[in-house]
């Protein structure tokens, strides 16, 4: 079995194959001390021969962060996604959250895809980790506590459904933000309180902000508009959905949370 590149949910895969004694041999994970432990885990030194022992490949959830290079939080290597398509060559590979473009390199390598991510229990199992990584943020950049806060959530997707839902539980005011009028139609259902994401008006009277939308949402215009003791957390992959660069220059606090069922993230404070 080939792993390659990924993060801490890679690390237990390759643990738990190799405790069934299979052969696990991987690459890009050369900072993953706690599987050279492991006799029957094999490192290779490149990418081609990592492939020569196997027909399945595994990769990471998600598959790229910026869509050409592998996302290898566990190694210095860069693992170009053209050149690792090429080596994969006819073999099966499976990984998460894999974007049109790259179905279409895998078609003309001969390659079968299989996306974990489009497994609704996994996706779901996934957006809870996520969620609750998100409030764990929240708690732990503000003076505030939850309770009674005034949040914003920026789209009404499988996070955002999740996360509105905790944060009521934990006694937060929730505003949820979405385009369509089914999803405005649920939020109400559901009892929060809404805006349509296009015209969110006065953002001054939140104190914490969460993007769930992999777009940009919060322009200059927008973050204008923002308190300046406000937290944002962005929970988009690349680019995400709050101008990073602005809210820098106005001296706003953001946390560009990736991946936060790794437990990683980025923070752009100033």
């Amino acid at each position: 079995m080939q792993l390659f590149g990924g993060d801490l949910r890679i690390i237990k895969l390759a643990k738990m194959l190799a405790k069934e004694k299979n052969m696990v041999y991987v690459y890009g994970l050369e900072k993953a001390d706690e599987l050279k432990e492991v006799s029957n885990i094999v490192f290779c030194e490149k990418l081609s021969q990592a492939m020569e022992n196997t027909e399945i490949v595994i990769g990471p959830i998600p598959f790229s962060s910026n869509g050409k290079d592998i996302n290898s939080p566990f190694s210095d290597k860069i693992i170009s996604i053209r050149e690792l398509m090429h080596i994969i060559n006819a073999k099966i590979l499976i990984a998460g959250s894999i974007t049109p473009e790259i179905y279409d390199l895998a078609n003309d390598e001969y390659i079968e895809i299989i996306d974990i991510m489009k497994r609704e229990e996994l996706a779901v199992l996934n957006t809870i980790s996520t969620a609750e990584g998100a409030i764990e943020i929240a708690i732990s950049n503000t003076n505030k506590i939850i309770h009674g806060s005034e949040i914003l959530i920026l789209g009404f997707g499988r996070i955002g459904k999740v996360l509105a839902k905790k944060l009521a539980g934990l006694s937060a005011i929730v505003t949820c933000a979405a385009r369509k009028d089914e999803d405005l139609a649920w939020v109400k259902a559901y009892g929060y309180k809404y805006t349509n994401i296009n015209s969110l008006g006065d953002l001054s009277k939140y104190d914490i902000i969460i993007n769930t939308v992999p777009h940009l949402i919060l322009t200059q215009e927008s973050l204008q508009k923002v308190h300046s003791e406000s937290l944002l957390i962005d929970l988009a992959s690349n680019p995400g959905g709050i101008d990073k660069k602005v809210a820098k220059e106005m001296g706003l606090k953001l946390i560009w949370a990736l991946a936060l069922p790794r437990k990683s993230s980025t923070s752009y404070n100033s």
